[in-house]
């Protein structure tokens, strides 16, 4: 759906009452009770096995029900009936109905995301909050017809005085369930984590009917807005509230276009949040302006250590204004500017400051090609001995930048990530990046997609994994590298043994390259067994027979591994290239 679809969406929802709903509801969907087949949506939960799924609920058991009572709050009897399975209490009623929306019950951690929940299914879900008293986590995000039917929810709230965290991204909320929602805060003391992401009906000057609710002192420490659709007016009402979150510890208002204006504001708040450690403004808009004033409220939030400004194109060239303050930064851990369309100058401003920012863990300048130029420079001032991860996909390194940060690998002894990918220089240089490792190498992931690599690259890293320096690494993508030869993926795969921690594996080839498998299949299901960790094979673009395919899933059946490929005929084997 569109923003154009989404809004009028949203508009209809908000013109109808919650009784007019409610009513519309029950019409469209059948009864919680008579749900017995899971919808489409819900082939988008997290994987669960196929047994579990089409599983009947079994029939409560006596002491089940005992179970259930004694988890009621003392002196209170309850006697509530399903006109399908009897007289069902307590803890019983709820497994019965997390279970019937093909969850697992937990008394603490309620997730009901993609389960499409109607407003009948959030009344239901309200009867039940009292049998659920220990509850710490409430998940119904991604459930868009909850929307404009949250008070029969939040009404409620007062049964689950300990809830810590409340989700509900893309429940397509209106204003009056954001006011239903700000007036259950007081019900809710010890909330912690609130995230209302991808709810366009947070922003058009909505959030102050949440915003107008909080209290000082607020227990909030978290607070995700992502892809809201915020006006300034929202921006606004967010930072005259911000002196309410004093624990405010994350801050995320990722896909927000933010206006001079409303950065100004949000700037001039943030000396109310003194706590704050992570600070997420990716896709936000920011240009220089955005930048040099950001810049001037660094001082106010010295805690922070997670900084994000990714995907803000027009802030290439302001960096300079920006990072003069980091200096003031002094727990920063992980900074990420990728894809801000960086300028030479911008990088080697961050040269000058990078040797203040002690605690620099992770430093993420990928897709910015004025990194190949800067490379050398950067690396000679950044704290290699305690970085963990240093993005330079997409950067246009050269031939030399690739020789100098091979040669800087003999200090990164504690890198956990390596990602060279679209950096067509790496071809034929594989070997350096390699050689440096140690038996006792931190590495668990090496992106390699895109790199021209060729047979020998490929010795190179069966060597690695021969020397035992690749046993922690978990990812390995070497996709779209059609210029390896045969023997180089056979040769790979006779080590595999090596790879002893591998979760996942991917050798796609690009849509137009369509070679066959048959050289070198027999070497990789005969490594297979040796990969006990794998959980996902990706041969995208790669022909298989129907045999040869069939054989493959025999084999990953067996270890529950996800096989990604093309369904086709293999065609007559081209020559790689």
């Amino acid at each position: 759906m569109d923003s154009t679809e989404a809004t009028k969406g949203k508009e209809s929802v908000q013109k109808r009452s919650p009784l007019d709903l409610l009513m519309n509801q029950l019409r469209r969907k059948a009864s919680f009770t008579e749900r017995k087949k899971p919808a489409v949506g819900r082939l988008f939960r997290p994987s669960e096995s196929s047994d579990k799924r089409s599983s009947n609920i079994p029939e409560m058991k006596e002491s089940e029900a005992s179970e259930g009572k004694e988890n009621n709050d003392p002196g209170k009897e309850i006697n509530n009936t399903d006109d399908e399975t009897g007289s069902v209490v307590g803890w019983g009623r709820v497994k019965q109905f997390v279970q019937k929306l093909g969850k697992t019950p937990h008394s603490q951690n309620l997730s009901l995301s993609h389960c499409d929940l109607t407003a009948t299914d959030v009344v239901e879900l309200a009867t039940l909050l009292p049998f659920v008293a220990q509850l710490e986590v409430m998940d119904l995000s991604w459930n868009d017809l909850v929307g404009g039917s949250l008070k029969a929810l939040t009404v409620h709230l007062q049964h689950v005085e300990k809830l810590r965290v409340m989700k509900l991204c893309n429940c397509r909320l209106t204003a009056q369930d954001l006011t239903a929602l700000g007036e259950a805060l007081d019900c809710i003391p010890l909330i912690e984590v609130l995230d209302l992401s991808w709810n366009i009906g947070v922003g058009a000057g909505n959030f102050r009917h949440f915003t107008e609710h909080l209290q000082p002192e607020s227990t909030l420490k978290e607070l995700r807005l992502v892809d809201c659709q915020l006006s300034e007016t929202d921006v606004t009402a967010l930072s005259e509230s911000l002196p309410m979150l004093s624990s405010l510890e994350e801050f995320d208002l990722s896909n927000n276009k933010l206006s001079i204006k409303g950065m100004e504001n949000l700037s001039s708040s943030l000396g109310s949040t003194p706590r704050l450690k992570t600070l997420k403004l990716s896709m936000c808009g920011l240009n220089k302006d955005s930048l040099s004033v950001l810049g001037q409220a660094l001082r106010f939030i010295p805690a922070l250590e997670h900084f994000d400004l990714s995907c803000n194109k027009e802030a290439g060239g302001g960096l300079a204004t920006l990072v003069t303050n980091l200096t003031l930064l002094t727990h920063l851990r992980s900074l990420s500017m990728h894809l801000c369309c960086l300028t030479k100058e911008d990088v080697l401003a961050l040269v000058q400051v990078a040797p203040s920012l002690k605690e620099l863990r992770e430093l993420d300048l990928s897709s910015n090609k004025s990194v190949g130029d800067t490379l050398q420079n950067l690396l000679q001032t950044l704290p290699l001995s305690q970085m963990t991860k240093l993005p330079l996909n997409n950067c246009a390194l050269s031939t030399p930048a690739c020789h100098d940060l091979a040669t800087a690998m003999q200090k990164l002894q504690q890198l956990e990530s390596l990602n060279l990918s679209w950096n067509k220089c790496v071809g034929e240089n594989l070997r350096q990046f390699l050689e440096p490792l140690q038996s006792d190498s931190k590495l668990q992931e090496l992106r390699l997609s895109s790199c021209n690599l060729t047979t020998e690259d490929l010795l190179h890293l069966e060597s690695a994994c021969q020397r035992g320096v690749l046993s922690h690494l978990k990812q390995l993508d070497l996709s779209y590298n059609g210029s390896v030869g045969d023997g180089g993926w056979t040769s790979l795969f006779g080590k595999a043994a090596g790879l002893k921690g591998l979760e996942e594996l991917d050798v796609s080839l690009r849509p137009s390259a369509f070679l066959s498998v048959s050289p070198w299949l027999p070497a990789l299901l005969e490594a297979l067994p040796h990969l006990s960790s794998l959980t996902r094979l990706s041969l995208q673009h790669w022909a298989l027979s129907s045999a040869e395919r069939e054989k493959l899933e025999k084999v990953l059946s067996k270890k529950n591994v996800i096989l990604e490929c093309d369904r086709m005929a293999s065609p007559t084997p081209k020559a790689a290239g």
